[in-house]
Protein backbone atom coordinates (compact mmCIF):
# COMPACT_ATOMS: atom_id res chain seq x y z
CA UNK A 1 0.00 0.00 0.00
CA UNK A 2 1.32 3.41 -0.97
CA UNK A 3 1.92 5.89 1.83
CA UNK A 4 0.50 8.65 -0.38
CA UNK A 5 -3.24 9.00 -1.06
CA UNK A 6 -4.18 8.14 -4.65
CA UNK A 7 -4.41 11.13 -6.99
CA UNK A 8 -7.72 12.10 -8.50
CA UNK A 9 -6.57 10.65 -11.83
CA UNK A 10 -5.72 7.35 -10.14
CA UNK A 11 -9.11 7.34 -8.47
CA UNK A 12 -10.83 8.10 -11.78
CA UNK A 13 -8.90 5.28 -13.43
CA UNK A 14 -9.54 2.75 -10.65
CA UNK A 15 -13.24 3.60 -10.39
CA UNK A 16 -14.08 3.76 -14.10
CA UNK A 17 -11.50 1.96 -16.24
CA UNK A 18 -13.21 -1.44 -16.11
CA UNK A 19 -16.58 0.12 -16.87
CA UNK A 20 -15.16 2.12 -19.81
CA UNK A 21 -13.36 -0.89 -21.24
CA UNK A 22 -16.55 -2.96 -21.01
CA UNK A 23 -18.56 -0.17 -22.68
CA UNK A 24 -15.99 0.06 -25.48
CA UNK A 25 -15.93 -3.75 -25.90
CA UNK A 26 -19.69 -3.69 -26.52
CA UNK A 27 -19.33 -0.88 -29.06
CA UNK A 28 -16.29 -2.25 -30.89
CA UNK A 29 -16.80 -5.99 -30.53
CA UNK A 30 -13.07 -6.47 -29.93
CA UNK A 31 -11.52 -6.67 -26.45
CA UNK A 32 -8.05 -5.68 -27.70
CA UNK A 33 -9.25 -2.51 -29.42
CA UNK A 34 -11.43 -1.73 -26.40
CA UNK A 35 -8.42 -2.02 -24.09
CA UNK A 36 -6.35 0.23 -26.36
CA UNK A 37 -9.03 2.90 -26.62
CA UNK A 38 -9.74 2.82 -22.88
CA UNK A 39 -6.05 3.39 -22.22
CA UNK A 40 -5.95 6.15 -24.85
CA UNK A 41 -8.91 7.83 -23.15
CA UNK A 42 -7.06 8.10 -19.86
CA UNK A 43 -3.90 9.18 -21.67
CA UNK A 44 -5.88 12.05 -23.23
CA UNK A 45 -7.15 13.08 -19.82
CA UNK A 46 -3.62 13.06 -18.45
CA UNK A 47 -2.32 15.08 -21.41
CA UNK A 48 -5.11 17.65 -21.00
CA UNK A 49 -4.70 18.01 -17.21
CA UNK A 50 -3.58 21.64 -17.62
CA UNK A 51 -6.64 22.52 -19.70
CA UNK A 52 -9.21 20.50 -17.78
CA UNK A 53 -8.07 19.34 -14.33
CA UNK A 54 -9.54 16.05 -13.15
CA UNK A 55 -10.89 17.90 -10.11
CA UNK A 56 -13.28 19.79 -12.45
CA UNK A 57 -14.88 16.64 -13.87
CA UNK A 58 -18.40 16.53 -12.48
CA UNK A 59 -19.79 13.53 -14.37
CA UNK A 60 -16.85 11.15 -14.88
CA UNK A 61 -18.64 8.56 -17.01
CA UNK A 62 -20.14 11.19 -19.31
CA UNK A 63 -16.71 12.81 -19.69
CA UNK A 64 -15.02 9.46 -20.35
CA UNK A 65 -17.72 8.50 -22.85
CA UNK A 66 -17.30 11.77 -24.75
CA UNK A 67 -13.54 11.30 -25.07
CA UNK A 68 -13.94 7.62 -25.95
CA UNK A 69 -16.51 8.42 -28.66
CA UNK A 70 -14.09 10.87 -30.26
CA UNK A 71 -11.33 8.28 -30.12
CA UNK A 72 -13.66 5.69 -31.67
CA UNK A 73 -14.47 8.10 -34.51
CA UNK A 74 -10.73 8.51 -35.11
CA UNK A 75 -10.26 4.74 -34.92
CA UNK A 76 -12.99 4.05 -37.49
CA UNK A 77 -11.79 6.83 -39.79
CA UNK A 78 -8.24 5.42 -39.71
CA UNK A 79 -9.59 1.91 -40.37
CA UNK A 80 -11.63 3.21 -43.33
CA UNK A 81 -8.56 4.99 -44.67
CA UNK A 82 -6.45 1.86 -44.38
CA UNK A 83 -9.17 -0.28 -45.96
CA UNK A 84 -9.53 2.13 -48.91
CA UNK A 85 -5.76 2.14 -49.46
CA UNK A 86 -5.51 -1.65 -49.34
CA UNK A 87 -8.49 -1.95 -51.69
CA UNK A 88 -6.81 0.42 -54.15
CA UNK A 89 -3.63 -1.67 -53.93
CA UNK A 90 -5.55 -4.83 -54.68
CA UNK A 91 -6.51 -3.31 -58.06
CA UNK A 92 -2.84 -3.01 -59.05
CA UNK A 93 -1.05 -5.75 -60.94
CA UNK A 94 0.99 -7.99 -58.63
CA UNK A 95 4.29 -6.65 -59.97
CA UNK A 96 3.35 -3.04 -59.08
CA UNK A 97 2.23 -3.68 -55.49
CA UNK A 98 4.46 -2.24 -52.77
CA UNK A 99 6.19 -4.41 -50.19
CA UNK A 100 4.66 -4.93 -46.73
CA UNK A 101 7.08 -2.36 -45.29
CA UNK A 102 6.16 0.21 -47.93
CA UNK A 103 2.46 -0.42 -47.31
CA UNK A 104 2.93 0.14 -43.58
CA UNK A 105 4.87 3.36 -44.17
CA UNK A 106 2.19 4.62 -46.54
CA UNK A 107 -0.61 3.77 -44.11
CA UNK A 108 1.24 5.59 -41.32
CA UNK A 109 1.72 8.61 -43.58
CA UNK A 110 -1.97 8.59 -44.53
CA UNK A 111 -2.92 8.45 -40.85
CA UNK A 112 -0.65 11.41 -40.08
CA UNK A 113 -2.23 13.36 -42.93
CA UNK A 114 -5.66 12.44 -41.61
CA UNK A 115 -4.76 13.80 -38.16
CA UNK A 116 -3.41 16.97 -39.77
CA UNK A 117 -6.54 17.51 -41.82
CA UNK A 118 -8.84 16.66 -38.92
CA UNK A 119 -7.53 19.71 -37.02
CA UNK A 120 -8.40 22.10 -39.84
CA UNK A 121 -11.61 23.84 -40.87
CA UNK A 122 -13.39 22.52 -43.95
CA UNK A 123 -12.10 25.35 -46.16
CA UNK A 124 -8.53 25.14 -44.84
CA UNK A 125 -8.60 21.39 -45.46
CA UNK A 126 -9.91 21.91 -49.00
CA UNK A 127 -7.28 24.61 -49.69
CA UNK A 128 -4.49 22.31 -48.51
CA UNK A 129 -5.75 19.39 -50.61
CA UNK A 130 -6.16 21.58 -53.71
CA UNK A 131 -2.65 22.92 -53.21
CA UNK A 132 -0.85 19.69 -52.36
CA UNK A 133 -2.73 17.06 -54.30
CA UNK A 134 -4.01 18.99 -57.30
CA UNK A 135 -1.13 21.47 -57.51
CA UNK A 136 -3.47 24.44 -57.89
CA UNK A 137 -2.22 27.99 -57.52
CA UNK A 138 -3.58 30.26 -54.79
CA UNK A 139 -5.77 32.21 -57.23
CA UNK A 140 -7.32 29.00 -58.55
CA UNK A 141 -8.03 27.77 -55.03
CA UNK A 142 -9.55 31.15 -54.11
CA UNK A 143 -11.89 30.94 -57.08
CA UNK A 144 -12.96 27.38 -56.23
CA UNK A 145 -13.61 28.23 -52.58
CA UNK A 146 -15.14 31.64 -53.28
CA UNK A 147 -12.66 33.48 -51.07
CA UNK A 148 -9.81 35.94 -51.58
CA UNK A 149 -6.22 34.93 -52.31
CA UNK A 150 -5.02 36.28 -48.92
CA UNK A 151 -7.63 34.07 -47.25
CA UNK A 152 -6.24 31.04 -49.11
CA UNK A 153 -2.77 31.99 -47.84
CA UNK A 154 -4.19 32.08 -44.30
CA UNK A 155 -5.72 28.63 -44.75
CA UNK A 156 -2.43 27.22 -46.02
CA UNK A 157 -0.54 28.90 -43.18
CA UNK A 158 -2.92 27.23 -40.69
CA UNK A 159 -2.26 23.88 -42.32
CA UNK A 160 1.49 24.48 -42.19
CA UNK A 161 1.25 25.48 -38.52
CA UNK A 162 -0.81 22.40 -37.74
CA UNK A 163 1.76 20.20 -39.50
CA UNK A 164 4.59 21.90 -37.62
CA UNK A 165 2.90 21.37 -34.27
CA UNK A 166 2.24 17.73 -35.09
CA UNK A 167 5.88 17.23 -36.07
CA UNK A 168 7.65 19.25 -33.39
CA UNK A 169 5.16 19.66 -30.56
CA UNK A 170 3.93 22.86 -28.98
CA UNK A 171 5.15 26.28 -30.02
CA UNK A 172 6.44 26.82 -26.48
CA UNK A 173 8.55 23.65 -26.65
CA UNK A 174 9.91 24.66 -30.05
CA UNK A 175 10.68 28.19 -28.86
CA UNK A 176 12.57 26.78 -25.86
CA UNK A 177 14.56 24.46 -28.13
CA UNK A 178 15.49 27.37 -30.39
CA UNK A 179 16.62 29.42 -27.35
CA UNK A 180 18.82 26.56 -26.14
CA UNK A 181 20.41 26.17 -29.58
CA UNK A 182 21.05 29.92 -29.84
CA UNK A 183 22.56 30.04 -26.35
CA UNK A 184 24.83 27.08 -26.98
CA UNK A 185 25.90 28.60 -30.32
CA UNK A 186 26.91 31.82 -28.53
CA UNK A 187 29.03 29.91 -26.01
CA UNK A 188 30.83 27.69 -28.51
CA UNK A 189 34.41 28.67 -29.28
CA UNK A 190 34.95 29.86 -32.84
Amino acid sequence: MSKFPPSLLQALYLNHHAWLQSWLRKKLGCPDNAADLAQDTFTRILAAEDLRPVSEIVEPRAYLTTIAKRLMADFFRRADLERAYLEALSQLPETMRPSAEERLQTIQLLQEMDRLLDGLSTRARAAWLYSRLDGLKHAEIAELLGVSVPRVRQYLARAARQAYLMRYGSEETSANEIRVVRQSARHEPS
